[in-house]
């Protein structure tokens, strides 16, 4: 049975970087997509990859600063954050619809599967 473990959250400063990390529990690739959920509001989708990492999305909120690659050899996706700054502090979740096509899921609706998610404190 497919699991999603995040990890690589933590607190970090104003401007700083963290890579966050989507290790899936079976050796088959799926299509992911990161999420985070902000207190007092809605889960956001930030960035998506299929599962040949043929197809690439990040959201404008994001664009310019987050960025999404995998390594299918390790079963892990990864969330490359930059800049940070306050309003990035969330909880950060991968989930999947569950298909390994060119499918790119970044709407939370669209997703199934989903890891328990790792904190992303940005403070000084």
């Amino acid at each position: 049975q497919l699991q999603l473990v995040e990890s690589g959250g933590g607190l970090v400063q104003p401007g700083g970087s963290l890579t966050l990390s989507c290790t899936a529990s079976i050796s088959v690739s799926y299509d992911i997509g990161w999420f985070r959920r902000a207190p007092g509001k809605e889960t956001e989708g930030l960035a998506c990859i299929s599962s040949r990492a043929d197809v690439k999305m990040v959201a404008d909120s994001v664009k310019g600063r987050f960025t999404i690659a995998r390594d299918n050899a390790k079963n892990t996706v990864y969330l490359q954050m930059n800049d940070l700054n306050p309003e990035d502090t969330a909880e950060y979740s991968c989930a999947t619809n569950g298909f390994s096509a060119r499918s790119c899921p970044m709407a939370f609706y669209a997703v199934h599967i989903w890891g328990e998610g790792t904190p992303v404190t940005v403070s000084s």
